[in-house]
């Protein structure tokens, strides 16, 4: 302690100055709106510029796992590919405008910075609006749904994960096909809770759960997860269903951005009913 207060006296001046500088760039910072944006954009880069590297480094030793999911998506889209092209009548199959009937563009993107034990968790992804994505955009990955983009600068985006207590999914149960509302409660990141479920719906442990397509984010039928629990209270009228999620966020590693074709126009109609 005697030594503490030696160092205290003798470096007092110099301690001082600091302590004058941080409250100075923190008034600088807190009370001028020019400063405070160049600060947090060279916060947001240098921080960008850490997470893409630190990523790359976990990344190669997961390289594996990353091949096996790859190979997964490759053989799904091979599958759809394949019945689309049987679906198609002999007369047409060379002649349809795949582009002109695209509903959903598709960005790939890698994730650099990822958090599971928080009670609002948040990604953040290796592009952005140079990349075409911008906020409000649907995530998913070859195994789910991930979130929504919340923010998004030249080079990086943020995205508002699943697993944050904000996130509202509009969410079917596809065997039944009755829909309604899922949210992540903040205590186990491999579980979220499904409600809105009527008592006449009669759900059953492992069905799949997927997005309804009511909203202007997410395709329809993209896989969420599967019932693990169902309880009811007795006179209520609706399900308690515990949903096990397809994605598992500690091994996530690629994903999907989803820009919906013509949802400027969904949405302009959307507000028109709102606001009446």
């Amino acid at each position: 302690m005697r030594n503490f207060f030696r160092f205290i006296i003798r470096y007092h001046f110099l301690l001082l100055f600091l302590l004058l500088e941080v409250i100075s760039f923190s008034l600088i910072f807190n009370f001028n709106h020019y400063h405070r944006s160049v600060y947090l954009s060279s916060c947001n880069k240098i921080s960008g510029y850490l997470y893409e590297h630190y990523s790359s480094i976990i990344q190669y030793f997961q390289l594996k796992k990353i091949n096996e999911e790859l190979a997964l998506e490759n053989s799904e889209l091979r599958n759809r590919l394949e019945k689309i092209t049987h679906s198609l009548p002999v007369i047409t199959r060379f002649t349809i405008d795949t582009i002109g009937n695209q509903h959903y563009r598709y960005i790939p993107a890698r994730v650099i910075n990822n958090s599971v034990n928080k009670h609002f968790n948040y990604l953040t992804l290796n592009k952005g609006t140079a990349d075409g994505i911008k906020p409000d955009m649907g995530v998913i990955s070859p195994r789910g749904l991930v979130g929504v983009v919340l923010n998004a600068s030249n080079h990086y985006a943020t995205v508002i994960s699943l697993l944050n207590a904000r996130l509202h999914i509009s969410a079917r149960i596809r065997e039944s096909g009755f829909f309604g509302s899922l949210n992540w409660e903040g205590v186990n990141y491999r579980y979220a809770k499904l409600s809105g479920i009527p008592a006449h719906a009669a759900p059953s442990v492992g069905d799949a759960v997927v997005t309804s397509g009511y909203s202007a984010i997410f395709p329809e039928d993209i896989l969420i997860g599967t019932i693990d629990q169902i309880s009811i209270d007795p006179g209520e009228s609706f399900y308690d269903i515990k949903v096990l999620l397809s994605v598992d966020f500690k091994q996530l590693q690629y994903v999907h951005v989803v820009e919906k074709v013509g949802v400027e126009e969904q949405r302009e109609l959307e507000n028109l009913i709102e606001n009446d």
